[in-house]
């Protein structure tokens, strides 16, 4: 069953560049231990909520915007082998340097529940 890595991250404006380098070097890494794809999107129309937001949930500042990223696996055992790989891996320490406040990166598993053809 097809597994996805959500995450949602603030990324200062000013670094947009960089972690745009840095997705780009993480997603070779899940790519060769067996992600299927790799999406980094970065926020155009992102609404501050009064309830709840993903600029809330981030607690975005105003100098930054809201990233929007999944890992697709063909399934839960690929992602959690490819991720007990990883942090075996000596190319995960340059990356542990993040564009962005990690300790506000919020991430998660999610299996597919629908997926149908546009």
């Amino acid at each position: 069953m097809t597994y996805y890595s959500g995450f949602l991250a603030a990324v200062p404006n000013t670094n947009k560049e960089a972690y745009v380098h840095h997705a780009k070097e993480a997603a070779a890494l899940f790519v060769e231990f067996g992600a299927l794809s790799c999406v980094e999107a970065w926020g155009v129309d992102v609404p501050d909520g009064e309830v709840t937001s993903f600029p809330m949930a981030v607690k975005k500042g105003k100098d930054e915007t809201v990233v929007l990223s999944w890992i697709v696996w063909p399934d839960k055992a690929t992602c959690d082998a490819a991720w007990e790989k990883m942090m075996q891996d000596p190319r995960m320490e340059a990356l542990s340097n993040m564009p962005f406040d990690g300790k506000r990166l919020i991430m998660g598993g999610f299996e597919e529940l629908v997926n149908l053809p546009a």
